[in-house]
């Protein structure tokens, strides 16, 4: 049934005349007679008694109005619903990232996005990568950042490009190195590292390695905070990727690599290949954009000589 049909049979049932009608919805009056016509076509019945003065509902008539100011309700609702989706009058977002991309990046998206629209709802969830990817499959979430390095693909996901996330040698500040603008890998071979894992190519110098560098690893630890710990006692030193360099500890000193020996993972934005952003996906890529420039600002202001 054409729901512009019951449009126009409400409208005529409200003025009790064709005429009425038509004038109220800008029709003719015989547009709106042939309309009601079809209309009881369709339904098989009588809806309305033609009289000399307009017109009157029959029971069948009555027996059609409710429900088709139900029906024409509902459809209102659904068309206030979708332009609030659109205008980002409600909605959700669902974002998956992995730890460092949380320190800075996209807390400053969502912040800044939150205050935009803050009928959104917005969740976060943090994990591996690989997590993610499948949970993007799967349409648990919305978007996902996600690191990739040279060499590495990522099958059925579109792919919008962040930045590159070169990496800092953190050292205590009473290092032997501390204070050099630049370090070799050469340089830190007789160091004691700090990793995530005891095997070098599960940590972020997994790429140094395969020019021959293997670092001497002896902490394993997983969690940043606890890797800056012991490097502020003393213990070691560590790799921390450029997103997280702007939330390092104030009692550690940060030294970028030679781009010849820095591990560069690409950042991207990744979502789902074929499925339909929402509109408050769209919205968000925005504001990480504005992020990943602030970003690289306070990347610079951590790493220039006092």
């Amino acid at each position: 049934m054409d729901t512009a049909l019951l449009v126009v049979f409400q409208e005529v049932a409200r003025r009790g005349s064709f005429t009425g009608a038509a004038e109220a919805l800008g029709y003719t009056q015989s547009a709106v007679s042939r309309r009601i016509s079809t209309l009881e076509g369709e339904v098989g019945a009588v809806l309305f008694d033609r009289l000399p003065r307009g017109v009157r509902l029959t029971e069948e008539g009555r027996c059609l109005l409710p429900h088709a100011s139900a029906i024409t309700d509902r459809l209102g609702t659904a068309r206030g619903d979708l332009r609030a989706l659109r205008d980002l009058a409600t909605g959700r977002l669902r974002v998956g990232a992995f730890a460092t991309a949380d320190a800075a990046l996209v807390p400053q998206a969502m912040a800044a996005f939150r205050a935009a629209h803050p009928q959104v709802s917005v969740s976060l969830a943090e994990g591996f990568v690989r997590d993610h990817v499948a949970r993007l499959e799967t349409g648990e979430l919305d978007l996902a950042i996600v690191a990739a390095g040279a060499g590495e693909e990522f099958e059925g996901l579109r792919l919008r490009h962040l930045l590159d996330d070169s990496m800092f040698v953190a050292l205590h500040p009473d290092h032997r190195l501390a204070g050099r603008e630049e370090l070799r890998l050469a340089e830190l071979a007789g160091e004691d590292w700090i990793a995530g894992s005891s095997r070098p190519e599960n940590t972020l110098i997994s790429a140094a390695t395969l020019s021959g560098f293997r670092p001497r690893i002896t902490y394993v630890v997983g969690e940043w905070i606890a890797k800056q710990g012991l490097v502020a006692a003393g213990l070691g030193v560590t790799l921390i990727p450029s997103l997280a360099a702007g939330a390092a500890r104030p009692d550690i000193v940060l030294a970028p690599l030679h781009p010849d020996d820095s591990p560069v993972r690409s950042v991207y934005a990744a979502t789902a290949a074929g499925v339909t952003a929402p509109p408050a996906l769209t919205a968000f890529l925005g504001f990480l954009d504005d992020a990943v420039v602030r970003l690289r600002g306070r990347v610079q202001g951590t790493t220039d000589p006092a």
